[in-house]
């Protein structure tokens, strides 16, 4: 079994090199031309999908393991899951905004930025507290066994974008993703 501190850790360097080219689409934006509609679609889908569906429910678990072994924590680990409900619902909002546009619908363009600053602020405070925060303790505090019930938190997908074969959907946004910076190790 993979070491989880360093597939939890491998995740979050994902998702921050999704964030990087999402918030180069918003600068394009911000500065007046057209952004690929299409690539930040496919971003905030794959980030739905995949780490709110995957990722977010086995740290959730790996929380409540450590608010028992750590009581102290508590009111960190509360405020952890709560940034993840709201990134789950700002994650939505910018993802429904998308696809209006691609579907060709007039969004203005405040709505736009407004939704994707909220979802990047929140996502990349978020990773940070958790490198920062969470991965040494949990590091430290949970045993083979936790890791299993963590694991079994959510089910075990094949990643559409990061994986040895990508989703048709996601191929140009792997393209995109390595243009962008080199893989993390």
């Amino acid at each position: 079994m993979p070491d989880p501190i360093a597939v939890w850790h491998a995740e979050h360097e994902y998702f921050g090199r999704l964030l990087k080219v999402l918030e180069s689409q918003v600068a394009v934006f911000h500065g007046g031309e057209q952004p690929n509609y299409e690539l930040m679609r496919d971003i905030v889908f794959y980030l739905r999908k995949f780490s709110d569906q995957v990722h977010h429910p086995r740290e959730d678990a790996a929380f409540a393991i450590l608010a028992r072994r750590e009581p102290a924590s508590q009111l960190e680990i509360n405020r952890l899951l709560q940034e993840h409900r709201v990134i789950a619902h700002a994650g939505e909002a910018l993802l429904v905004l998308l696809e209006e546009i691609v579907g060709g619908a007039f969004v203005p363009r405040a709505q736009v930025e407004s939704a994707a600053s909220t979802y990047l602020v929140y996502y990349r405070n978020h990773i940070a507290s958790e490198e920062r925060q969470i991965l040494p303790r949990a590091g430290e505090l949970l045993g083979a066994q936790d890791w299993k019930a963590v694991a079994d938190a959510a089910p075990l997908l094949h990643d559409p974008l990061f994986g040895g074969d990508p989703q048709e959907r996601f191929r140009e946004l792997r393209r995109e993703i390595s243009r962008e910076s080199p893989r993390p190790q």
